[in-house]
């Protein structure tokens, strides 16, 4: 038992004098570096509903949490109404709830469709309001419920949309991939920050007079054309990556080409493709921050001005920003971590 632990440091940390020196420094820094982060984060800072002052009394010395406390109601909704602030808090929950539950491969059926239906419906009759609820206009919603619908939805949209592409970058019809190709690299040569000014700003030049498009909803639609295009360049390579004779046996059974193309090579390209489409799906909830350019209150823009409007919590601004790192961290780490664990399940059914 002694061994194990001395045989593994000699492989992995020590086995060359270069591995060696970069093992002590690495050591070092940590040594360095840890406990003063230590105390700073946890053990000196100030924690739960505090007034200001008490921040001000240990500044420089440790963290003042106290200010997410003050500020999360603000952080968190934006400036939806305060006192139904309830609802996207619920909202929140029935989205999460909806994540988690379609993690599960067991409950991969037709009823997960009529659970993302009233999912999905709950959402926006908590944040719309209506049918006994006060109405709230979406120029009103901010803060994580709006990350998590742009992203969650621009998801749900962009990854079908994106195996369409996909199919039509491959099409033996000249005009179809014709169509694809133009679209995939025009959409992947501009940032999302052009395509979301587009679509808030000049899509409003070519509707007909007195026709008007919700802002959130022009944002959610130029989310779902930018993820498609490199999407469907994750899922072609992914087809590329299916043995050629796969294609042939389907050939050979007879199968039409919908089939062929349902049963056969997706499953198998999905599979292949499965990190680059997280890798997607990761930047994507990263790059919902983008919609504050066409004034939509993300979370991390509702973290940004709930102490920028404060002046008394405003030098606490590290503080808050390290909240919405946190936050976004575990959204992203949860992607990735169910991603690997996807792969290692799929792979194991592969092999049996």
């Amino acid at each position: 038992m002694k061994a194990g632990p001395l045989r593994w440091a000699k492989e992995n940390l020590f086995s060359s004098p270069f591995n060696a020196l970069l093992t002590l420094l690495s050591a070092g820094l940590l040594v360095w570096a840890v406990p003063p982060a230590v105390n700073w984060l946890f053990i000196n800072a100030v924690w739960g509903r505090q007034p200001v002052e008490a921040c001000d009394a240990v500044r420089g010395q440790g963290a003042c949490w106290a200010v997410v406390a003050e500020k999360f109601r603000f952080m968190m909704f934006g400036t939806y109404p305060y006192e139904e602030q309830w609802r996207p808090a619920i909202a929140v929950v029935v989205l999460v709830s909806l994540l988690i539950v379609s993690g599960f491969k067991r409950f991969w059926n037709r009823s997960l469709i009529l659970v993302w239906t009233a999912g999905i419906a709950l959402t926006f009759w908590l944040m719309s309001g209506g049918l006994g609820l006060m109405p709230v206009r979406t120029g009103q919603w901010g803060g994580l419920p709006v990350t998590l619908i742009l992203a969650i939805f621009g998801i749900a949209f962009a990854f079908p949309l994106g195996i369409l592409l996909a199919l039509g970058r491959r099409s033996t019809l000249p005009i179809i991939r014709s169509l694809s190709v133009i679209y995939i690299e025009v959409v992947r040569g501009v940032p999302l920050i052009t395509v979301l000014f587009m679509a808030s700003v000049m899509l409003a030049l070519f509707l007909p007079v007195g026709w008007q498009i919700d802002q959130l909803l022009r944002a959610q639609v130029a989310i779902i054309l930018f993820v498609a295009a490199y999407l469907a360049e994750a899922v072609r390579g992914g087809m590329q990556a299916v043995p050629k004779g796969q294609y042939e046996a389907a050939e050979a059974l007879g199968l039409p080409y919908w089939k062929t193309v349902r049963l056969v090579i997706l499953p198998q390209a999905l599979k292949i493709s499965i990190p680059p489409i997280v890798n997607s799906f990761i930047s994507l909830f990263k790059d919902t921050s983008l919609v504050v350019i066409i004034a939509i209150y993300d979370f991390a823009y509702a973290v940004k001005k709930s102490v920028e409007a404060d002046f008394a919590w405003k030098k606490y601004f590290i503080e808050a920003l390290l909240f919405s790192i946190v936050i976004y961290w575990i959204f992203c780490f949860s992607m990735s971590k169910y991603s690997q664990r996807l792969e290692r399940d799929l792979a194991r059914g592969h092999a049996r």
